[in-house]
């Protein structure tokens, strides 16, 4: 099990404050933090400024001690919090009946006196001694499981940023997605955002030796992002601009480019007739450039931009017999299914295959994409998480967004939207680019029907599964594509739309 102490650390109130909202930004649903000192030592001190940090900026709610309730929970914080404070406890059973061990589950757990428990069976841990009295606190710290990787990779930021203009900014937790990567926000004179994507660790190979990262062209490392986002802003798109970059440890500072992402503005009903439209023209402005093979990452080295070849495209459809079907049948798929299953795809894909190939972003959806009206003409889009880039197919990325899986775009909209497009290519084969467009939105439904499966079985992230709906209706309207008749047929007998949208 991986294990870390950190040097003891003198610091004043502040300092200890300080040092808690560090540590709350590592924090994740399963850890505990273990207070241990004598009384007045500062303990409670610590959880409180612990606590406060998980808070949504600007919330203000009361944090009592639980001396004599012994458990207090909190669910107005970024994640759960359970704050334990055990000095009156005095026996097995009277901590048994604190349920410590079932909150640990879904909460972060906060211990004062943690001697009176047994953690041991506790895999990520962060102890904490606090000594002395007065104006200074001299704290130690160990840390085992992720708490202890959690403390580590910070280290690694601290020292990043001091060599950065944003050494002393304030750091506050903004977003950890699906995947390997999280972001802060540094408040400073220039807010901009802390990138932490450390390289992708391999998982087990899957095809021809592979991992299924490699097989399906996932960015393995932040030399992605460095080189495709410098590539998009030079051809005049607004993608985040990189300012500091150090690809050893997978840490970048990137431009901020706000919070109004579109899939906020949806949800709040907002206007975004305007937004859409000229997030449909990027696209078809991206689909009349030339796009090289490779970019520059920015310090020598260059990055490859995969095709989206039939491998790829292959493995994320798989995604679906392979997770989606025990989900909705209980068991796993009978071999001959799968088989047919990708025998249909083998046959449709190459009608995806482009002369002259874009880079396709794959996650150009409400997610990823910012309103800056401040800006001028196709710069009024920002463009995030644009790191799996590939060259495939121009209808890929504007099923992507016509098509969103976590907002609801209505159809006659997305047909406007899509006749926008079309518009504005002049010189476009409209059949064979509406037969693509159909395709590779239901090559993407299937693969998400898959991701989120995954995602809540695997992973324990229930919350996708709320999406299910609504891409299998984005799925069942591209099954109406004269093309796409075998593989409609194939759903209807085996994963109809009646039982793919059914809630559990």
């Amino acid at each position: 099990m991986t294990c870390a102490r950190l040097p003891e650390m003198i610091c004043n109130v502040a300092e200890m404050a300080a040092l808690a909202a560090e540590i709350s930004l590592r924090m994740a649903p399963g850890m505990a933090v273990l207070l241990e000192g004598d009384l007045g030592a500062g303990k409670s001190t610590f959880a409180r400024a612990f606590i406060r940090a998980l808070a949504p900026r600007g919330a203000e709610f009361d944090i009592p001690s639980p001396t004599f309730t012994l458990v207090q929970t909190y669910t107005e914080t970024r994640i759960p919090v359970a704050h334990a404070d055990l000095y009156r406890t005095n026996s097995a059973s009277e901590l048994g009946e604190l349920g410590l061990d079932e909150l640990i589950q879904d909460h972060v757990v906060v211990v004062e006196w943690p001697e009176r428990l047994d953690a041991s069976h506790w895999p990520d841990t962060l102890e904490i001694e606090i000594t002395g009295r007065g104006d200074s606190r001299h704290v130690k710290l160990m840390a085992k499981g992720r708490c202890a990787t959690g403390l580590a990779r910070n280290l690694l930021i601290k020292a990043f940023l001091a060599n950065t203009k944003w050494k002393s900014a304030a750091r506050e937790f903004l977003e950890g997605d699906a995947s390997f990567r999280r972001y802060e926000a540094l408040r400073g004179e220039t807010p901009v955002i802390l990138m932490d994507m450390p390289a992708r660790a391999d998982g087990p190979p899957v095809k021809h030796g592979k991992p299924y990262s490699a097989v399906a062209h996932l960015a393995e490392d932040i030399r992605a992002v460095a080189a495709i986002n410098g590539k998009l802003v030079a051809a005049g798109y607004s993608a985040p601009v990189v300012h500091a970059l150090d690809t050893s440890s997978g840490l970048a500072i990137i431009e901020d480019l706000g919070r109004e992402v579109f899939a906020t503005r949806i949800r709040a009903g907002v206007d975004m007739r305007e937004p859409m439209r000229v997030a449909v023209e990027v696209l078809a402005d991206i689909a009349r450039q030339d796009w090289p093979v490779e970019a520059p990452v920015g310090d020598g080295q260059m990055h490859i931009v995969p095709p989206y070849d039939e491998d790829a495209q292959l493995i994320e459809v798989d995604l679906l017999p392979s997770w989606f079907w025990p989900y909705r049948h209980g068991v796993d798929v009978p071999a001959d299914l799968r088989e047919e299953f990708a025998d249909i795809w083998k046959k449709l894909l190459p009608f995806t295959r482009e002369p002259k190939a874009v880079w396709t972003l794959r996650d150009y959806h409400s997610p990823n994409l910012l309103w800056l009206p401040e800006r001028s003409g196709l710069r009024r889009i920002g463009i995030i998480d644009s790191q799996d880039c590939v060259r495939g197919h121009p209808a890929y990325d504007l099923a992507s967004m016509l098509q969103d899986a976590r907002v609801d775009i209505d159809f006659n909209w997305a047909d406007e939207l899509l006749e926008h497009y079309c518009s504005l290519r002049q010189r476009l084969d409209r059949a064979d680019f509406e037969a693509a467009y159909a395709l590779l939105g239901a090559q993407r439904a299937t693969k998400i029907l898959g991701i989120f499966a995954r995602l809540s079985k695997r992973d324990g992230k229930h919350a996708y599964l709320a999406h299910l709906p609504r891409v299998s209706r984005c799925l069942e309207r591209n099954l109406q594509h004269p093309m796409l008749a075998p593989l409609k047929q194939w759903y209807d007998k085996h994963l109809p739309a009646k039982l793919r949208e059914a809630r559990r």
